[in-house]
């Protein structure tokens, strides 16, 4: 592997910890604050909301220019937003900067993951990809935890400084080590077809917004489920990072295989299982102690392993659908994140409206619908050829 895929590798790393940065501290930020923590979760929808409906825009606005310059502009806006977050004076600036945030990070995570595609002869770009994607990974279970400790020693504004300390080893690394990229060459072939890519984006959708239903509100489902609070949030952190790398695992062997919409459903039938373990954990089918604990602990890595298992099979099958169409990748780029704002928003209202114990059966809901709609609309696997 090339050794500046894992240069590229730190800016996904530095952006998936800020999207998440502040989870293990929302309850203590929203009293802070001065807001309820369905609405301190609002964040987390600014921040993807904005990364949604502007990373299209960036990529296209943005198409030509060289890729390491446009890496590094992104990475210049995410260090001094997050330093503005820290010492954002109320919920409503904070607000605002998190989404200028989520801006920043849809200008540096896509353009990261096509330098690293062009850095590589295209029989590694499939390698190249997960590794610029495992950055994501490494962010549940270094970046995110290490924002939970540095919060709950220091208060929640110092997950921020964290925040932006990461993008500013990701940019100095960036600005050392990565030679110039250029700008890949406009696709031939005409236009993307709709009909074939829609199903695909519609699964980045639904199982993101299963997901993120109940990951964004960690840190009250661990208290309720668990009675841990503060610091011994990170560990519960750290295991959706360790089922992301087995899920990054098994679906990039999947994909190799060929796997389509069998794997998909099952990924997403063990999404719900975990759902329902984390139901059980916080309607008290246990008492606190060791064996909730580990109730917990395995509906957190089932849950990650789940998600992450499907993204590589997605994205092998656009890659393939659009010949690694720029814009088609940030548009799934974009689904993602419409899935996590739409979880976020959901998991809070089912907060606000019946408690901490609602948003697991919320996430259950989702997970049971996505799981219904794509048996239906996935494309059927192809047919071996004689």
């Amino acid at each position: 592997m090339n050794p500046r895929i894992y240069v590229l590798t730190l800016c996904t790393f530095a952006s998936g910890s800020a999207a998440f940065i502040f989870a293990g501290l929302l309850e203590t930020m929203a009293a802070d604050l001065g807001v309820s923590t369905a609405v301190a979760g609002q964040l987390q929808t600014a921040y993807v909301l904005t990364s949604a409906a502007l990373g299209p825009v960036a990529a296209w606005a943005l198409g030509k220019l060289d890729r390491r310059l446009v890496v590094i502009v992104g990475l210049v806006a995410a260090v001094s937003l997050h330093l503005a977050c820290a010492v954002a004076p109320n919920f409503e600036a904070l607000l605002v900067l998190r989404a200028l945030a989520g801006l920043a990070g849809a200008i540096s995570a896509p353009a990261a993951s096509v330098a690293a595609a062009s850095l590589v002869p295209p029989e590694r770009r499939g390698s190249a990809l997960a590794m610029v994607s495992g950055g994501m990974t490494l962010a549940f279970v270094v970046g995110i935890p290490i924002g939970s400790v540095a919060g709950a020693m220091f208060g929640w504004r110092a997950t921020f400084i964290v925040a932006a300390i990461l993008a500013g080893v990701a940019l100095a690394a960036v600005s050392v080590f990565l030679p110039p990229v250029p700008a890949p060459a406009k696709r031939e072939g005409g236009k993307i077809d709709l009909s074939v890519v829609w199903p695909i984006y519609l699964t980045s959708f639904l199982s993101f917004a299963a997901n993120m239903t109940l990951n964004l509100y960690i840190a009250p489902i661990v208290r309720v489920g668990t009675g841990i609070t503060g610091a011994g949030v990170a560990v519960f952190q750290s295991m959706i990072g360790f089922g992301a790398a087995m899920g990054l695992w098994l679906g990039g062997r999947a994909a190799d295989r060929g796997a389509g919409k069998a794997w998909v459903l099952r990924c997403i039938g063990l999404q719900g299982v975990a759902m329902s373990l984390h139901f059980a954990a916080t309607h008290g089918v246990l008492p606190h102690g060791l064996a909730v604990d580990a109730l917990v602990l395995a509906a957190v890595f089932l849950a990650a392993t789940a998600i992450f298992s499907i993204s590589p099979v997605t994205q092998s099958r656009l890659i393939q659908a659009t010949g690694g169409a720029p814009v088609a990748l940030a548009l799934n780029g974009s689904v993602f994140s419409l899935g996590q704002a739409t979880g976020a928003t959901l998991g809070g209202v089912a907060l606000a409206g019946f408690g901490v114990p609602a948003i697991p059966a919320a996430a259950l809901i989702m997970s049971l619908t996505a799981l219904a709609t794509l048996s239906f609309v996935f494309p059927k696997d192809p047919k071996p050829a004689a």
